[in-house]
């Protein structure tokens, strides 16, 4: 499967394949501004992916540099990008899951934040000044990019952490939307092809330099109660998210977490997030921010 990722390099953005091996030197290729996301929208599948960064000019750069700074995949420089995503669409939440009115079930859809909240891994997931209880949620995450006549086109999935403050949805569902108001976590690796079926790892979150929690999960489309076309369908129901030019960043839902161990994550944690099943690590140190509000 083809994977690619995208990179800030002293004020150009550069593309780079396959997943960089910790402490190798890194082959950027200078792909022209919006070349990659005309080829998603074309649907020139990974082949003419291939051959439009093969073709570019390309530079090395050491492991380490200060300077290269991993992007969002496709993140768009117009700022036309959405995070959003589903509550409870896991099977191991199924006794959560409720059909009203004799109807079946549908996925519950949030919004996240904008594309400029995504965190690439080493950057720090701010959250409100006084969270109640945070939550760390591994997860896939879907890649949408709109045509000129708000048609999505499907560009690959990526892995994500839907970090969040439960504890306020546990006062009241009312409150889930100001919950999902954290930074989002995500990997700067595009996978270019189907969503996963199974997609495995572990969960290491750090305080202090020593290991406070540690556990799996599993967020691939197999774990799920709903299945990935229907949550895909219904997103794209709500024609707020097919405006044109706009790149859509879909979270899955995520498996059980250190929350539901009894553990609550605290200012300057790292979380780590290994998908061991793709080869992607994710880690992160959580930062309260903002100021406190009045009560």
């Amino acid at each position: 499967m083809l994977i690619l990722s995208e990179y800030e390099y002293r004020d150009r953005r550069y593309v780079s394949l396959g997943i960089q091996t910790p402490g190798e030197p890194q082959t950027l290729h200078a792909v022209a501004e919006g070349a990659l996301l005309d080829v998603f929208l074309t649907d020139g599948g990974p082949d003419a992916i291939t051959a439009l960064v093969e073709a570019a000019e390309t530079v090395t750069v050491t492991a380490g540099d200060p300077e290269l700074h991993a992007l969002p995949p496709l993140l768009p420089t117009t700022g036309a990008s959405l995070v959003s995503g589903f509550l409870g669409t896991h099977k191991s939440k199924a006794d959560a899951i409720e059909s009203h009115d004799g109807r079946p079930p549908i996925p519950k859809w949030y919004f996240k934040g904008l594309g400029s909240w995504l965190r690439t891994p080493g950057q720090p997931l701010v959250v409100p000044a006084e969270p109640i209880i945070l939550i760390e949620e591994a997860e896939v995450a879907l890649v949408h990019v709109n045509d000129a006549d708000g048609t999505p086109h499907y560009a690959g999935f990526t892995f994500g952490n839907d970090f969040c403050d439960i504890g306020l949805h546990r006062i009241h569902p009312g409150y889930t939307p100001s919950g999902k108001l954290c930074d989002t976590g995500i990997s700067p690796y595009l996978f270019v092809g189907e969503p996963p079926r199974s997609a495995t790892g572990r969960v290491t979150i750090e305080r202090a330099g020593q290991v406070a929690w540690e556990g799996k999960f599993d967020c691939g489309a197999d774990a799920l109660y709903f299945t990935v076309e229907d949550m895909v369908d219904r997103a794209f129901s709500f024609p707020a998210l097919r405006r044109p030019g706009l790149v859509n960043y879909l979270l899955t839902g995520a498996d059980l977490s250190s929350f539901h161990d009894g553990f609550q994550v605290a200012d300057g944690d790292r979380l780590t997030i290994e998908v061991a099943s793709h080869g992607v690590v994710l880690s992160n140190t959580v930062q309260y921010g903002g100021t406190a509000s009045s009560h």
